[in-house]
């Protein structure tokens, strides 16, 4: 009779290939993930021009101030009436101070929904301005004039 061993069987498992495959993986979604996107909301419907063209490449220091067809402005996932944004700004400015950079090289971005009022739009400006805002880009969706 067969005498069976009483002790299992070890086995070791190489785990290189998966950690190769996970670093793999990471790095593809680095690459693919669009980072300009990021401070989008879907709530604004930016209006359509022809003058329109590509960001030139990442705006440094970016303040994304998005303002939706009800006059509201959409900051850092907020939602905040206009007059309001000045506070906001006040800290903004103040950290910005406090890490020793300059307000003046941030980069204000205005998405305002293509629905808003035009006045609106001057008075977000105005509020930056005021808070030492000086660099502006307004956002709007490339029109292909079909």
């Amino acid at each position: 009779m067969a005498k069976r061993s009483s002790q299992a069987a070890s086995t070791d498992i190489d785990m290189t290939p998966m950690i190769d495959m996970t670093f793999q993986l990471i790095t593809f979604f680095m690459f693919v993930m669009n980072f300009s996107e990021a401070e989008q909301d879907d709530r604004i419907q930016l209006p359509l021009s022809q003058l329109a063209k590509p960001v030139d490449g990442p705006v440094e220091k970016p303040i994304t101030l998005q303002l939706t067809s009800e006059g509201s402005v959409i900051y850092a996932g907020e939602l905040i009436g206009v007059h309001d944004i000045a506070g906001y700004l006040e800290r903004e400015k103040s950290f910005m101070l406090d890490s020793g950079k300059d307000p003046n090289t941030a980069t204000v971005i205005v998405r305002a929904d293509g629905r808003a009022k035009t006045g609106e739009v001057q008075e977000i400006i105005k509020i930056c301005q005021q808070k030492g805002f000086e660099k502006f880009a307004l956002r709007a969706q490339y029109d292909e004039g079909r």
